[in-house]
């Protein structure tokens, strides 16, 4: 797979792009050598899926494609549109092959652990996709380290598909998965998928000390993210000016140390962009064609320590044990 993978989160309302759009992002970054196209059933509830599905069908790309969604992100209301049961994955994997246009799912991902579903459960489902041919290799996102080694007692134990790779958030400015879950997949030969390289945009080069922030669909609907109220926020925006300076010391814009950062550690498969412009998606191309010395890595480890997250919301999943005091308090 291509280094960089096109992100399908800006197809669609939540990145108010429509099929023109959309269709020229994935036409541009196919012309640049890109072969990986990842989205999720929950991105604008379907609709993502169903602009990736109609341009790739249009423009007879999708054998070219490594194409990979997601499950477990709610559907529509009750208990039973979302989560990673049987009866869930079942019903979802037939939802996203109809709005992709495609009888088959390169790489199917459970988007979020599950704590009241037994992983036997969701991976007995996800093996019988497999071996029915709706799906071909299947995957975890955002899951602990300790999961991931459950993932694959289990597999081996029931005679299960195991996770042949793992999506977690990584960036410069979210670094706790190289303390164990970045290790743990390198040992289990899982690919990784890191999304959010760019730290939701923190790198981007548009948040600098003394410049008026920008505002967003993405900081509105994340305020935990982006409040600067937040002690935790104000460290990030600290942490973002020191790498941008380092960054055009090394004569390299933000975006490609961040992109570099990612895509060097040697556990990492591809970095997930997510680009809403044309733009945003020549500049995350631009990174392709550079790497950064020992020099500027150290300089890096310096201004953000490696396993540190500066601001805990962005880890991507919180365990439920960490926010209802009952899990951790006896009656």
């Amino acid at each position: 797979m291509s280094p960089i993978c096109l992100g399908g989160m800006m197809f669609g309302w939540w990145g108010e792009n429509g099929l023109d759009a959309s269709a020229k992002l994935i036409r541009r970054a196919v012309e640049a050598g890109v072969n990986f196209i990842d989205t999720a059933d929950v991105y604008s509830n379907g609709e993502s899926e169903e602009l990736i599905g109609q341009v790739l069908a249009e423009t007879g790309l999708r054998d070219e494609i490594v194409l990979a969604t997601k499950v477990h992100g709610q559907m529509g209301e009750g208990p039973n549109r979302g989560g990673n049961s049987r009866a869930w994955i079942m019903r979802a994997v037939d939802d996203s092959l109809r709005r992709l246009r495609t009888d088959r799912i390169d790489l199917y991902q459970v988007h979020r652990p599950d704590p009241a579903v037994d992983l036997d459960e969701t991976l007995g489902a996800l093996t019988d996709l497999v071996r029915a041919g709706k799906v071909r290799y299947i995957g975890c996102s955002t899951f602990p380290a300790h999961r991931v080694v459950e993932s694959h007692w289990v597999a081996e134990r029931r005679q299960r598909e195991r996770f042949a790779s793992e999506q977690p958030p990584y960036s410069i400015l979210a670094r706790a998965v190289e303390a164990d879950l970045l290790p743990v997949c390198r040992d289990y030969g899982m690919g990784v998928l890191a999304w959010s390289p760019l730290a939701g945009g923190w790198l981007s080069g548009r948040y600098r000390e003394g410049a008026e922030l920008p505002v967003s669909r993405r900081s509105a609907l994340l305020p935990a993210r982006y409040d600067m109220e937040l002690e935790e926020n104000r460290r990030k925006l600290a942490a973002a000016e020191r790498l941008a300076l380092l960054a055009d010391k090394a004569g390299l814009s933000l975006v490609q140390l961040a992109l570099q950062f990612v895509m060097q550690h040697p556990a990492v498969t591809s970095a997930i962009v997510g680009p809403r412009t044309m733009e945003h998606l020549d500049s995350h191309l631009e990174s392709l064609d550079v790497r950064l010395t020992p020099d500027v890595l150290d300089a890096i480890d310096e201004i953000v320590p490696p396993g540190v997250t500066v601001n805990p919301a962005d880890r991507g999943w919180q365990p439920p044990e960490l926010a209802d005091p009952s899990l951790r308090r006896r009656p």
